[in-house]
């Protein structure tokens, strides 16, 4: 049984908050969704640590979240959320 205070933050950078308004409702509700199961475990069994990066990518259908998790303060930050084709862009 996990409480709350086991729980990680999730915030996002601003330009990930602007990439996730600017998606399809039903595909913001999917993500939103997929924040609240990183907040129970930031590193669910389908996530993935990126090669040579300190970030972590998690699918959620045809898009991707790009996060970094910061296990001393217990907060993961989203840093992008974009599709498939269009996340690994600099």
């Amino acid at each position: 049984m996990s409480s709350d205070s086991n729980r990680f933050v999730v915030e996002l950078t601003s330009r990930a908050a602007k990439e996730l308004s600017k998606l399809e409702p039903s595909v913001q509700v999917r993500i939103r969704l997929a924040f609240e199961l990183l907040r129970a475990n930031p590193r669910p069994p389908k996530s993935l640590k990126l090669v040579n990066q300190s970030r972590h990518r998690v699918r959620v259908g045809d898009y991707r979240i790009l996060y970094k998790i910061l296990d001393r303060k217990l907060v993961e930050i989203v840093i992008r959320v974009a599709h498939r084709s269009e996340i690994y862009e600099t």
